[in-house]
């Protein structure tokens, strides 16, 4: 659940006319939060199917993983930018743009790295070199081709789980639909509000730490931590993660509430993208 999807929120921010700041902020913050949610993930399952885990070594491949993923992504789009330097193509240029996640996630993946760091690293070193590799032309073009193609996905996601939402149900048919609603309800409420209560508390304690000029000037007034607080939608990544999980263990058993889990996890995104989307403006 961890994993904030932006772009609901931020169609919404833009639309209003909200400052370019936030609309930033929500755009980085979501980056940071699919790497680290999803190297805890990955970490989750592997002890979840192997039956056992220990704590200082599931911390130890935590960071290693989170380091070495990094590196990796630096270097993959250190060659991917040296490569868009000698390439004129436009075409070319947002094709490799595509292989790209996929060249830094595959290499650190195999190596047991957070693959999601990588090419989360690797996409932000291109975007931040992305005026001196490619021409506005060519930005315009790539740009409209990642909002369609991002489009597409999320809706293949949704269509998936629309797809196992049937099957899933009558493998819980077990369970009261009152009890479910209710369970997945309690979840959406715990979801919004520990992020509410994040950002009015952890903002004070960098506060206390942080007496620097420079960071009184970055504060955020109490009504945007509202606002960024109220624009913490779940969507893909969440979905994407519930439906990864794999259907066995190591055992040869079931992987434990597997059906539960997306359809809970169906039930937090449902609620956040209706209840604070439609809420947000």
């Amino acid at each position: 659940m961890s994993p904030t999807d932006p772009l609901a929120a931020i169609t919404i921010l833009r639309r209003l006319g909200v400052p370019r700041r936030m609309v930033t902020v929500l755009e980085g913050e979501s980056l940071v939060n699919d790497a680290t949610a999803l190297v805890a993930y990955r970490l989750a399952v592997a002890a979840v199917v192997a039956g056992s885990f220990s704590l200082w070594q599931a911390g130890l491949r935590f960071v290693a993983g989170a380091v070495g993923g990094v590196a990796i992504g630096l270097a993959v789009g250190w060659l991917i930018a040296e490569a868009f330097r000698r390439i004129e193509d436009p075409m070319v240029k947002i094709v490799l743009s595509v292989v790209a996640g996929y060249a830094a996630f595959l290499p650190a993946d195999r190596l047991g790295l957070s693959g999601v760091l990588a090419a989360v690293a690797a996409g932000l070193y291109l975007g931040w070199r992305a005026p001196e590799l490619a021409s506005p032309a060519t930005r315009l073009l790539g740009v409209s081709f990642w909002e369609v193609l991002v489009y597409l996905l999320n809706a293949v996601l949704f269509v998936l789980v629309g797809l196992q939402l049937h099957p899933i149900l009558g493998e819980l048919s077990g369970s009261s639909v009152a009890v479910l609603v209710g369970q997945a309800a309690l979840i959406s409420a715990v979801v919004i509000a520990v992020r509410i209560g994040w950002g009015f508390t952890v903002t004070y304690l960098i506060r206390a730490l942080d007496r620097r000029p420079a960071q009184r000037t970055r504060r955020a007034s109490a009504r945007e931590r509202l606002v960024a607080g109220w624009s913490g939608m779940r969507g893909a990544v969440s979905l994407a993660a519930a439906l990864a999980l794999p259907l066995t263990t190591s055992a040869g058993q079931a992987f434990p509430q597997r059906n539960l889990i997306i359809f809970m996890t169906f039930g937090v995104i449902l609620a956040t993208l209706v209840l604070q989307g439609v809420s947000l403006p």
